[in-house]
């Protein structure tokens, strides 16, 4: 994964909203390639939902699979999982 001093996660977070994105998910430091996959794998199978299930909302959504990275003993360290903020858009995703 890609790190960026704080000047340059907020001038790349100006450039995404810009280009119109509605919502950024960025990490605070540098973070390991594969649980950032395992990641962002579990946060969008989250956002795009079950049939039967409520759907959650985007900050939900990356909690849950924070909570869901955490509870492995191999990646409970924060270091795996904490970096990671949601900015711009929180809400349900519009389908």
């Amino acid at each position: 994964c890609i790190w960026f001093t704080p000047r340059l996660v907020f001038g790349l977070r100006r450039a995404l909203v810009l280009a119109g994105a509605q919502t950024q998910v960025m990490s605070l430091w540098k973070v390991d390639d594969a649980a950032t996959r395992d990641l962002m794998v579990a946060m969008h199978k989250t956002l795009l939902g079950a049939e039967g299930r409520a759907p959650l909302s985007r900050v939900q959504a990356l909690r849950q699979a924070q909570v869901a990275l955490s509870a492995d003993p191999k990646r409970a360290h924060p270091f795996y999982w904490a970096a990671f903020v949601l900015a711009g858009d929180w809400r349900i995703l519009s389908r």
